[in-house]
């Protein structure tokens, strides 16, 4: 079962719809014990980083969540991918779950529009699970005006919009996507069933 975190800052129902397409064992859940006893864990999340972190910790989940990420396949989807890095710099300075360095910040290409909203084309930076069976042209679709910047160990796939811009990550059993699977036809579903498939 896949146990998508449900602490009042996410597109869960979306994210559900996406699994529940394609036949995928899925709970929205606000409870530590779920969580300890899912399979699998996402984190959806729209929003500001400060206020989801507070909602987070509101919940009472980010213990259970740190805890549970480096033992099973984690999956932070958009806001959720930007709360497992160590800081975010929206509005406030603000501590992430620490789950994979790096900072997320404002994004500042010049000449071109924040948010960053639209579809725009993954390009591979190195081999994770989450692409297996895509090839070298997929698109998904972005919305969002914060970026990760994270060590180039950690850094799966990026897009290209004024530069480069952090759109999937990876360390150990914890991944991230900026962008939203669950919004990006065959190409996000692929990469929900290859998480599913971990």
């Amino acid at each position: 079962m896949i146990a998508i975190v449900d602490y009042g800052a996410g597109n869960i129902f979306s994210v559900k719809n996406a699994l529940d397409y394609l036949g995928l064992s899925a709970e929205l859940t606000s409870k530590a014990e779920d969580i300890r006893n899912a399979d699998k864990i996402i984190l959806p999340g729209v929003g500001a980083f400060p206020w989801a972190m507070n909602k987070l910790s509101e919940s009472g989940l980010v213990d259970v969540i740190k805890e549970e990420a480096v033992k099973k396949p984690f999956l932070g989807i958009c806001l959720g991918m930007q709360l497992i890095f160590s800081k975010g710099y929206e509005f406030e300075e603000t501590e992430g779950l620490g789950l994979i360095d790096g900072s997320v910040r404002l994004m500042t290409p010049d000449d071109l529009s924040i948010p960053h909203i639209g579809w725009n084309k993954l390009v591979k930076n190195r081999e994770c699970a989450l692409l297996n069976g895509l090839g070298d042209d997929e698109y998904v679709y972005f919305v969002h005006s914060y970026a990760a910047d994270c060590p180039d160990d950690a850094l799966a796939a990026y897009c290209e919009y004024g530069r480069k811009v952090t759109a999937l990550v990876n360390k150990g059993t914890v991944y991230g996507a900026q962008f939203h699977p669950e919004k990006s036809g065959k190409t996000g579903l692929k990469i929900l069933r290859n998480f599913a498939e971990l």
